[in-house]
């Protein structure tokens, strides 16, 4: 199994996520666009929290992981068929772009270019990954805007920090510490088998000083 961090923006760093219907539009869509057929429905209705389907779907991908920002999103992702990675990009940024598009009365181009995709070659780059995703979400948060910055102390109130993730729905952050959120879409156990508490191998990633992760920047 080969896994890819994929990512993407807004052309001219626009944000592609307005509000949180937005947002809910887009998580339905990773639910909606990842099997060979077809889409059954223009929204799908959410039920308890997540997407229901009443027919056995084929997915193309697994998404192990994911995180919505502003500007642009950021998923974990490996094949079940060939060529799953490429189709699920293509259905997922057009439909998601015809969508926005729709609902604002615009037109044109909404994602920057080709989505990046990273292959997961190193295990040192897989044990932090996912934790690169969810934190994130602390660029929203005051004070800890410089997580990534973990040597220079960039978090001054870890506390405050895991609240403040327990808040944000817009990741598969809260799947991972237990709380149902959007389980339709994920894949959890190739990070599972690697930690048993999630919640604690973040904050020992947050308090551990002696390296920098790097910083995945969309150019």
């Amino acid at each position: 199994m080969e896994l890819y961090h994929v990512l993407n923006r807004g052309v001219d760093k626009r944000n592609i996520y307005l509000d949180d219907n937005d947002r809910l539009r887009f998580i339905h869509d990773l639910y909606e666009f990842n099997s060979t057929c077809p889409a059954e429905y223009p929204y799908r209705t959410i039920r308890s929290g997540d997407f229901v389907s009443p027919h056995l779907r084929e997915k193309i991908v697994d998404i192990h992981g994911w995180a919505l920002m502003d500007n642009h999103y950021h998923l974990l992702l490996s094949e079940l068929i060939e060529g799953g990675l490429t189709l699920f990009l293509r259905k997922l940024n057009i439909g998601y772009a015809k969508f926005f598009n729709e609902r604002y009365g615009r037109s044109g181009t909404l994602f920057q270019g080709r989505t990046k995709k990273i292959l997961i070659t190193q295990e040192a780059h897989f044990l932090y990954i996912l934790h690169y995703l969810h934190l994130n979400a602390l660029d929203c948060l005051a004070g800890a805007e410089g997580w990534r910055e973990r040597s220079k102390s960039g978090i001054t109130d870890l506390k405050k920090a895991l609240c403040y993730l327990n808040t944000y729905r817009w990741s598969s952050y809260l799947d991972y510490a237990g709380k149902k959120n959007f389980p339709s879409i994920l894949r959890t156990d190739l990070f599972q088998e690697k930690s048993g508490d999630y919640i604690k191998e973040l904050q020992n990633y947050l308090r551990d000083a002696e390296s920098l992760a790097p910083q995945f920047i969309l150019e």
